[in-house]
């Protein structure tokens, strides 16, 4: 099972966008992949599944994770770093069954001009702790906004060119 993980839970996110986009080339490219977004976490999540604790609502989300073999995170620019959200998320996994010798692939974005490396580079550290073994090509899409046509699809072409790149190269790890 892959799982693309949309790592904000913000309202109308260019994350989420991004995310679809991803999950519609790669079935493009045969491979099936579902989303999880950080909006799906129960709102309460602090309350309710942390510290050895399972809600029902969480449950299913952690059955999903679980079940995953390789993850797509797809990673915004939160303040110099990755969403403290998408860390609550990982905080309240099962350990290790969740990512322990399992394979990612990151995605950075922002709407200014470095693609969230520092995040990136944050989460990348987070992963190897977990034992999730992460694919060297990591990409980061800057100005996010000026990435999309109507369409909802990436258009430019060194975007298109790293972005297929590591889709590639995502199926076959």
């Amino acid at each position: 099972m892959v799982t693309i993980i949309s790592g904000t839970n913000r309202p109308g996110s260019w994350t989420l966008k991004l995310a679809k986009y991803y999950q519609k080339r790669l079935r493009e490219k045969g491979l099936n992949a579902g989303i999880l977004s950080m909006d799906q976490l129960p709102a309460n999540i602090i309350e309710t599944d942390l510290y050895g604790k399972r809600s029902a609502e969480f449950a299913g989300i952690q059955e999903i994770v679980t079940n995953t073999q390789k993850f797509l995170f797809i990673i915004p620019e939160y303040n110099g770093s990755f969403p403290g959200v998408l860390k609550t998320f990982i905080d309240a996994c099962d350990f290790p069954v969740s990512f322990y010798d399992k394979k990612a692939a990151l995605t950075g974005l922002s709407s200014g001009k470095y693609g969230n490396i520092r995040g990136i580079d944050h989460f990348t550290g987070v992963c190897h702790y977990l034992n999730l073994h992460v694919m060297p090509l990591k990409i980061h899409i800057s100005s996010i906004k000026q990435e999309f046509d109507e369409n909802n699809n990436l258009f430019k072409s060194d975007t298109l060119q790293f972005t297929e790149e590591q889709m590639d190269k995502f199926i076959l790890y």
